[in-house]
C-alpha cells in the first residue's frame, strides 16, 4: 500500500491543473480518496473535523450488510439443492454456487453505477462521491437471484441517471436509488420480477449443481399466501421441498426469496453494527417494527380468508418478504428519510403500518415494504416541516404566554 502510495503522490501533478491529464481530475481524485485518507486541511480559521466522513460511514454499512450477503450465497445454493431433489449439498459448495450466481450481478450492478458517476463527476468537474459504495451491493440484495443481467443494468442506469444525478448527486436525492431501481423492475419487466420462478437459482455454474427443468416453480411463503385468497386454511406455508415452514425457519430465513432479504437473523446482526457505530437511526428502526407489529395485531385480529395474509402473527409478518431488511437499510437512509427527532418516530411508524397494510389487502402484490418506504420517501420532507412548524408555533405561542 505504501508503494501505491508513493505512486499516486508521484502522478498527481499530472491530473491536477494544467497537467496532462487535467480533464480526468475526478477519477483521480475518486480512486485516491477511496484508498487513502485525504491529506488536504484546512489552513485558515478554526475547523473541527469529524473522523467519520462518508467514505467511513459507507463502508460500515457494506460490512453491515456482509452476513445478509454470505447468508443469500448460502440460501441460494440450499435452494437450489432443495429443487434439484438432491438432498443437502456440502456447505462450501453450496456457498461457492451462491458467490458464482451473484457475482456477475454485482459487477453489473458497481459497473454501471459508478460507471454513470465517474462519467458525470467528470463532466460537471466535481469529486466522485462514495454513495453508490452501498447502493451497488443493495441491487442485487433486494433483486430475484433470476433477474437477468441486462435487466439490472437498465434499471441502474435508470436510477442513478433519473433518480440520483438529476437532482445534483449524492446528498440530493429525494427517493432511494436502490429501491427506485427495484421498482423499475418491477412495473418495467413484472413477468421476470414476480411469480415463482424467480427466486430460485436454475442453472449449473461451472459444473456445480444441475440444470432444473422449465416448469420448476418455488414459491415464496408469501407467494403462496397470494394464491390462497378464499382458504381458510391458508396459513400453512412450505418450503419447496414440501416440507412445513415454521417460524424459527422464516427467522433464520431458508426460504425463497429476494437474494439478501430472507434472514432475519442476519439483517439484525446488520443492524447491530449500525446502531453501535451511531450509522442508522434506531428511531426509525424501532418505529418501523412497531408500525409494522400493531398493523399485524390489527388484521389478525380481524382475519379474512380473501386476504390469507391477515392469518399469520405478528413474529411471522415481520419476518416474511423484504420487511426487516426495509426497515434496518431502506427506511434509514440518511438522504431519503425524515430528520427530526419527532419526524424519524412518524416516518418510521406510518413505513411499518403501510407495508403491512399492502401486503395484507393486496393479493396481487405480496411484498408492500418497498412502496411503502419510497411512499414515504416522498412525504418526508412535509413531515419534518410539520414538525419544525410545531415546534415554531409552539415557542412562540411561549413567548406571547412570558411576555
Amino acid at each position: 500500500m505504501k508503494f501505491l502510495k508513493r505512486f499516486l503522490d508521484r502522478v498527481r501533478p499530472d491530473f491536477e491543473e494544467g497537467g496532462r491529464f487535467q480533464s480526468l481530475r475526478s477519477v483521480y481524485d475518486g480512486f485516491d480518496t477511496f484508498l487513502f485518507t485525504p491529506s488536504t486541511t484546512a489552513n485558515s480559521g478554526v475547523h473541527v473535523h469529524d473522523a467519520m466522513d462518508s467514505k467511513r460511514t459507507m463502508i460500515i454499512v457494506v460490512l453491515a450488510l456482509m452476513p445478509c450477503l454470505l447468508f443469500g450465497m448460502y440460501n441460494t445454493g440450499y435452494q437450489h439443492w432443495l429443487a434439484c431433489g438432491q438432498g443437502l449439498g456440502p456447505f462450501w459448495t453450496m456457498l461457492l454456487y451462491g458467490f458464482l450466481a451473484v457475482l456477475p450481478k454485482l459487477a453489473v450492478s458497481y459497473i454501471t453505477g459508478l460507471g454513470i458517476e465517474f462519467i458525470v463527476a467528470q463532466w460537471r468537474r466535481e469529486e466522485i462521491q462514495e454513495g453508490f459504495l452501498v447502493t451497488g451491493i443493495l441491487i442485487p440484495l433486494i433483486c430475484p437471484i433470476e433477474t437477468p443481467l441486462w435487466m439490472i443494468a437498465v434499471a441502474t442506469a435508470f436510477s442513478v441517471i433519473f433518480v440520483k444525478e438529476v437532482f445534483g448527486g449524492t446528498g440530493y436525492n429525494i427517493f432511494n436509488v436502490a429501491l427506485v431501481t427495484r421498482a423499475f423492475l418491477f412495473f418495467a419487466y413484472p413477468g421476470a420480477m414476480s411469480g415463482d420462478k424467480p427466486f430460485i437459482a436454475r442453472d449449473s455454474i461451472l459444473g456445480i449443481g444441475s440444470d432444473l427443468p422449465d416448469s420448476f416453480t418455488g414459491a415464496t411463503p408469501l407467494g403462496q399466501l397470494a394464491t390462497m385468497a378464499g382458504d381458510a386454511d391458508s396459513t400453512t406455508l412450505t418450503a419447496i421441498n414440501g416440507a412445513e415452514l415454521s417460524s424459527w425457519d422464516l427467522f433464520l430465513g431458508l426460504i425463497p426469496g429476494s437474494f439478501g432479504e430472507t434472514s432475519t437473523l442476519c439483517i439484525l446482526i446488520g443492524a447491530a453494527i449500525l446502531l453501535f457505530t451511531g450509522i442508522a437511526s434506531w428511531r426509525i428502526i424501532i418505529s418501523v417494527f412497531a408500525g409494522g407489529a400493531m398493523m399485524s395485531l390489527i388484521t389478525n385480529l380481524f382475519p379474512s380468508p380473501e386476504y390469507p395474509a391477515s392469518f399469520l402473527s405478528i413474529s411471522d409478518q415481520l419476518c416474511l418478504g423484504g420487511f426487516a431488511f426495509s426497515a434496518v437499510f431502506m427506511a434509514t437512509d440518511p438522504v431519503t428519510a425524515a430528520h427530526t427527532t419527532i419526524g424519524k418516530y412518524i416516518y418510521g411508524f406510518l413505513v411499518g403500518v403501510i407495508a403491512i397494510m399492502i401486503r395484507t389487502y393486496n393479493n396481487g402484490y405480496p411484498e408492500g415494504a418497498m412502496l411503502a418506504v419510497l411512499l414515504m420517501n416522498a412525504f418526508a420532507p412535509l413531515i419534518d416541516y410539520c414538525v419544525v412548524q410545531c415546534n415554531i408555533n409552539r415557542r412562540a405561542k411561549r413567548a406571547r404566554i412570558n411576555s
